[in-house]
């Protein structure tokens, strides 16, 4: 189950319809006093929540739902017309997964749900690959032990290849996941992250491997 919280009804209806239409089940709230009592009842698999709402504000809640031990660890994306770099960085720090400005395309929001759903609902709290660690839970990646400082996307690219461990995966298929199906860059930004991220991780970076002519994985090796 997926929760919306979003006051713009057209927004609202539209974005679970599709939800639904894609076979992901979703409800909508247009009130924070709504939410509550529907999640007193039940805890979603993800939350696309607003910022701008009324009776309090996106960031509030969010704050609320990080300090409660039932949803610490509940996934959220947020969806706000407030797109300054200032804004993104308040959700985020906040405890935000992801983050999309208005106006958006289903295609996009679609796949950065889909993404962040498979990266929280493998069950695998923690990944291992030779000197590489990664802690989901709390966002930590260390190289033969020593932590790693990674970006946004580097991070996001990191935890689908682990995610999908054993299997490669497509240039094209790392963009629509990790940029959205609305990116317009160069398909050369995958190879530029890829090799940073290789970079910052050291020795541990020889776990992601290049299929010549398709994309990248990390071996199934433990």
């Amino acid at each position: 189950m997926i929760y919306l919280l979003e006051d713009d009804d057209s927004i609202c209806e539209f974005v679970t319809y599709t939800l639904n239409s894609q076979g992901m089940e979703a409800k909508g709230f247009s009130l924070p006093s709504d939410f509550w009592v529907a999640l007193d009842e039940k805890t979603p698999s993800l939350l696309l929540l607003d910022i701008m709402l009324p009776q309090e504000n996106g960031l509030t809640i969010l704050k609320k739902l990080r300090a409660t031990t039932k949803t610490a660890q509940l996934p959220v994306i947020l969806l706000t017309a407030k797109s300054t770099e200032y804004d993104k960085v308040l959700g985020l720090d906040g405890g935000a997964d992801d983050y999309v400005a208005k106006p958006f395309g289903m295609m996009e929001l679609l796949s950065r749900i889909r993404a962040l759903l498979r990266r929280t609902e493998t069950g695998v709290g923690e990944y291992h690959v030779g000197k590489l660690s990664v802690h989901l839970s709390k966002h930590i990646v260390q190289s033969d032990g020593n932590p790693v400082a990674l970006t946004q996307k580097e991070y996001e690219l990191l935890c689908l290849l682990l995610a999908n461990r054993g299997g490669v995966l497509s240039r094209e298929q790392l963009i629509e996941t990790v940029w959205g199906y609305t990116y317009t860059g160069e398909s050369r930004t995958v190879v530029v992250h890829v090799r940073t991220l290789r970079q910052k991780l050291g020795s541990a970076g020889d776990c992601i491997e290049t299929v010549r002519g398709y994309g990248y994985k990390i071996g199934d090796t433990l």
